[in-house]
């Protein structure tokens, strides 16, 4: 069931913000338009956000990606054709803060096609802090109430080239990627890539 296999997450990034560990006071209503610049270990790609296609989910996308919530943390999902997906912290306690900061689901007014970009939820109004991008065309997802907020206009070739060797095993695991953070990551998925920084420009 892809509620199951696209699972809402609990954390960010290990920035060191304490603002991070304060989920309600992150707010701030984003720009109709904005782009969010990702660098990463295996290079760089540019999200363009779109606050019309879906507003509460591009509001906190705004407000993670400008308090630094993505910097440093794994991507720990990557299964071509299908998703990338990322938003769980290598800080144990920014998880814990995030864990029941949900927002309530957006209408679609999208669809899931190569490129774009939604939150991951397990269920009705259960979105915090996790994301996907999409690899292939995954109309399917519409349905299931995921909202794409914006499309990768910029190093799509990045995204998709990000490491995959561990399929979707990762997935299974985001208990202990919650509560143990880089720790787990660094022992138990070393390869995966890094989110090095994440701004909005």
């Amino acid at each position: 069931m892809l509620a199951v296999l696209v699972l809402a997450g609990c954390g960010g990034s290990g920035s060191g913000s304490t603002s991070l560990l304060h989920p309600g006071e992150l707010t701030a209503k984003a720009p109709q338009t904005f782009d969010a610049t990702f660098q990463t270990t295996a290079g760089t790609f540019v999200v363009h956000v779109r606050r019309a296609w879906a507003p509460r989910g591009a509001d906190r996308f705004y407000n993670l990606v400008r308090n630094g919530f993505y910097d440093g943390q794994r991507i720990f999902r990557v299964v071509p054709p299908f998703v990338v997906q990322w938003g769980i912290s290598a800080d144990p306690d920014v998880s814990g803060a995030w864990e029941t900061a949900t927002i309530p689901d957006d209408p679609v007014r999208g669809h899931n096609t190569r490129g774009t970009i939604s939150f991951a939820s397990a269920g009705p109004d259960t979105r915090t802090t996790q994301v996907f991008v999409n690899l292939g065309d995954n109309r399917q997802l519409d349905s299931q109430g995921f909202a794409p907020f914006g499309t990768v206009t910029s190093g799509m070739d990045v995204v998709a080239g990000l490491f995959s060797g561990y399929g979707d095993r990762p997935t299974a695991h985001q208990g202990e990627m919650a509560a143990r953070g880089e720790a787990y990551f660094a022992a138990s998925w070393p390869k995966l890539d890094t989110i090095r920084s994440a701004t909005v420009n």
